[in-house]
């Protein structure tokens, strides 16, 4: 392995480095979701923060707006589709339990999301991004794409009778609660 980054160019090993630099910062969140969900939130809040006081770059803003709505229909949307019907279906309450498996995982939403709304923020520094649009027919565009398409994944989860989220682990309430042996407890 040695020998392979002796032959690379100095600037390819310096660019692997930074890639395995930030795979592994990336790795040490996977365990803090609300922290990195709240960091998005943060970041978001910034990037609209300077969008609104520039009073420019609305089709920035339309792009990043497109791009997580793709994304979150493809974090709603089963693995394999259950339209097709050679493969895997979709887990159901009558058969063997099996888990929802997303098209995209939470994991890698968060990270798409974060580097796009970082690039978003970026380009937000030239002025070249900054094109002259009527921003209301943007944002009205945007809300009917919206509504289209979520009404859409709705239906196909009604057809199919599934729900791309858990809820947490099932618990069995007071039948698995322990009581103590001393005097007081009945």
């Amino acid at each position: 392995m040695d020998d392979r980054m002796e032959d690379a160019p100095a600037g390819a090993a310096k660019i692997a480095e930074m890639q395995r630099l930030t795979q592994r910062y990336l790795d040490k969140t996977i365990l803090w979701v609300k922290a990195r969900w709240c960091s998005l939130a943060v970041l978001l809040l910034l990037y609209a923060t300077r969008v609104y006081l520039k009073q420019g770059f609305y089709v920035v803003t339309y792009g990043l707006g497109i791009y997580m709505l793709n994304l979150l229909i493809n974090f709603l949307s089963p693995a394999v589709d259950p339209d097709q019907e050679d493969g895997p279906t979709l887990p159901t309450r009558d058969g063997e339990f099996r888990p929802f498996t997303r098209k995209l995982p939470e994991f890698k939403f968060w990270v798409a999301a974060f580097r796009a709304t970082l690039t978003a923020s970026f380009m937000t520094l030239f002025e070249v991004f900054d094109l002259p649009v009527f921003w209301p027919i943007l944002l009205a565009y945007f809300i009917l794409l919206l509504v289209l398409t979520m009404k859409d994944r709705v239906k196909h989860m009604i057809k199919h009778k599934y729900i791309p989220f858990s809820v947490g682990k099932q618990t069995y309430g007071e039948l698995t609660k322990m009581k103590g042996g001393g005097k007081d407890s009945k």
